[in-house]
């Protein structure tokens, strides 16, 4: 026995119970996780066929929704002049922060000399249930008996990205599944020509990027997948002019027996991933197009969410949003970011408001 061999010998002896379970206790999960993640893939992987990751599953409770539409507003929208009225702030208006405010704490963009700013907008009351609105709702005030408005959420997440990774996946920092990927992680889908859970976006961009709809640990089958608000939906996807279809789906054809039988010899839910991406892509080249068509819609559809159909805007987006749960995807997600504001706040509110009320309101 070598001198290496001794001492890796001696430091086995040294691992007690207590040590294992305490340095291991991860690394078990995480077996045991992938054990359940990948099951279903190496039963069936025997049987030289694949279980549809994306399937249909029945859930543990009834529910009445069939399918979620987030309407992320990032930036973020200042809850002050859109749902939570606070009439002593107008009395305070050009005087210091109270020194309870900061707590002794240093904030980004907070000055300890920093003054009051006032509502720049008046509030109103609406509907049965009286809530306060801003005058920059006016579309969502019609409705706003269908919602719910919560104003206990807190946070001590103050910076975009980390805040918005928080938001969706529960953790600041990335690498854990979305709230999108665990919906269709549980429920599956119930299209079977467009993907389960679809991102779009409008405004200046997603500051946290592609870890708000990561799927994390669980298999990528489960990820967002990104659509464009105008033109085709996904590049890339159609044939290109003078493609020979007869060679295009021999080749198609080829690719998916290679990566079945990779999937029959290892098991591994990544390969049934890739396989279902590649038909994906096939029936998005048919599904794709019809989708986007909005001039489909009536008039009368088109002036409720105040959308023009060949501009891309946060209207398209939210019909094509509804266009997407009638056609079975499980989960959408629009996100709108713009709404940092720190100069020019009643210019900012009025602006997004402008653009994002009208056709929230209809969704609802």
């Amino acid at each position: 026995m070598t001198k290496r061999e001794q001492f890796q010998q001696a430091s086995l002896l040294n691992v007690t119970r207590r040590h294992f379970f305490e340095e291991c206790g991860v690394g078990i999960g995480k077996i045991a996780l992938a054990s359940l993640l990948s099951g279903a893939f190496h039963r069936t992987a025997a049987a030289g066929s694949m279980v549809d990751p994306l399937a249909v599953r029945p859930s543990h409770f009834p529910g009445k929704a069939k399918a979620v539409i987030q309407l992320f507003m990032a930036g973020a929208p200042s809850q002050l002049e859109l749902f939570d009225h606070k009439p002593a702030l107008a009395a305070m208006e050009g005087k210091p922060i109270p020194p309870e405010v900061i707590g002794g704490q240093r904030y980004a963009f907070i000055r300890p000399d920093a003054a009051v700013l006032g509502p720049q907008y008046q509030f109103a009351r609406h509907g049965e249930s009286g809530a306060e609105l801003s005058e920059m709702l006016p579309h969502l005030a019609t409705v706003v008996d269908d919602i719910a408005i919560v104003k206990s959420c807190k946070t001590d997440q103050f910076n975009h990205a980390p805040a918005q990774i928080f938001m969706n996946c529960g953790f600041a920092q990335p690498g854990r599944p979305s709230l999108g990927s665990w919906v269709t992680y549980g429920l599956g889908s119930e299209s079977d020509e467009l993907p389960a859970f679809v991102v779009m976006s409008t405004g200046s961009g997603i500051s946290g990027g592609a870890a708000n709809w990561s799927s994390g640990f669980l298999p990528s089958v489960y990820t967002g997948t990104r659509f464009r608000n105008a033109g085709p939906p996904i590049l890339n996807v159609a044939s290109p002019a003078g493609a020979d279809a007869r060679l295009e789906a021999e080749t198609l054809g080829l690719v998916s027996h290679l990566n079945r039988r990779t999937l029959t010899r290892d098991g591994d839910p990544e390969i049934a991933t890739r396989i279902a991406s590649y038909e994906m892509a096939h029936r998005l080249q048919t599904s794709a197009p019809e989708l986007m068509q909005l001039q489909d819609e009536s008039p009368e559809t088109l002036a409720l969410y105040g959308c023009n159909p060949s501009k891309a805007s946060f209207a398209r987006a939210c019909l094509i949003a509804r266009r997407l749960v009638e056609r079975g995807v499980r989960f959408i997600t629009i996100y709108h970011e713009g709404w940092d504001a720190h100069t020019n706040v009643a210019g900012n509110v009025k602006n997004n408001c402008r653009a994002t009320d009208q056709a929230s309101a209809a969704l609802v």
